[in-house]
């Protein structure tokens, strides 16, 4: 992953402490329901495409852009699917980010899948039953924007007597649980 500008100047000043950083992934499918996956230079693995907001980017546009910048393939954003902070990584020059992301549902609307910049080795679309071996959080969000389900964040731990304030449905908004078996 390229490191944007605007972040090599924050880490100028802040050196490797922990940066949060928006972060964007977009799940797109064709008019087949194949799904658009590039294989990544940095790890050389399979993965759902994405990466960092610019400063006054709105995070749909910032979907629209990597999706453009690394495929060369143009979408739309359908919906949201996903908010969720993600784990703490350093990274191998002792950087660390935290990325809360936004994934995006998108639906492709011309353009060819083809590698268009350094950060894809492979650009290829792919049946949701013949995916090849991609880390566990791309499988979710690949399965998560097919379906029609609410967006998904993480529960909020309930305080006492919040039982008597929660919407219909039990879940303060109808988001499901994230369990073992969802994911």
């Amino acid at each position: 992953m390229t490191t944007p500008e605007f972040i090599r100047q924050i880490r100028a000043s802040a050196g490797n402490q922990l940066l949060l950083l928006p972060g964007v992934t977009a799940i797109v499918f064709d008019d087949h329901g194949r799904v658009l996956l590039g294989r990544r230079s940095d790890t050389g693995r399979w993965s759902v495409v994405g990466g960092i907001a610019e400063p006054g980017e709105q995070p749909a546009q910032t979907a629209v852009r990597e999706v453009y910048e690394e495929t060369a393939v143009h979408c739309v954003p359908e919906r949201v699917v996903l908010v969720q902070m993600l784990e703490p990584i350093t990274y191998p020059n002792g950087d660390v980010c935290q990325f809360q992301d936004i994934t995006f549902r998108c639906r492709a609307t011309g353009g060819e899948a083809r590698v268009n910049d350094s950060e894809s080795l492979e650009v290829a679309w792919f049946e949701v039953d013949a995916l090849p071996e991609l880390e566990p959080f791309a499988v979710d969000r690949i399965h998560r924007a097919r379906h029609e389900a609410p967006t998904w964040f993480a529960p909020v731990a309930a305080e006492p007597g919040a039982e008597q304030r929660r919407a219909p449905g039990g879940r303060g908004g109808g988001q499901p649980a994230e369990t073992a078996a969802s994911r």
